[in-house]
């Protein structure tokens, strides 16, 4: 499926069927209003084109890799800073493969939570994440006090 595809999809609606119902389960923090069908639709629908994304990207970054890789062992007559250069630019493109795949795994268990109904829930305390921060960032799994806790450590 393409990014385009993705979009102009909107998938939530067939890949959550129980949604409506679900998102009644949702906790809210204080002072907030309920979760609505169509925010959640709205998060999970931009959740799915951004692992659609992520999958495109990594498939190419996992293609540069490999090239860089396998390419490592030729220019036995390059100097020190040639060396070093390369080096750098293998390491760039790993880390950028390995912040690519972790995008991609939380944004996987952001969907996985909306479909098992614990979606707003912090995996930390059981409170609510709330919904600012989720619509901030749809891939939180703490809530704000857990997270700097957890930041602290």
């Amino acid at each position: 499926m393409s990014i385009r595809d993705a979009i102009s999809n909107a998938p939530a609606k067939e890949q959550f069927p129980t949604l409506a119902k679900d998102v009644k389960t949702f906790p809210v923090r204080d002072g907030e209003t309920p979760w609505s069908t169509k925010e959640i639709e709205t998060l999970a629908d931009e959740l799915i084109v951004e692992s659609v994304r992520l999958q495109a990207e990594l498939a190419v970054a996992d293609q540069e890799l490999s090239e860089l890789l396998r390419n490592s062992g030729d220019g036995a007559g390059d100097d020190q800073a040639d060396s070093g250069s390369s080096a750098l630019e293998r390491e760039q493109e790993l880390t950028l493969v390995n912040n690519t795949r972790d995008l991609l795994t939380q944004s996987s268990r952001a969907l996985s939570r909306i479909s098992a109904g614990t979606y707003g829930t912090c995996e930390s305390c059981g409170l609510a994440i709330g919904k600012a921060r989720l619509q901030a960032f749809p891939r939180a799994t703490l809530c704000v006090t857990c997270k700097q806790r957890e930041e602290r450590r």
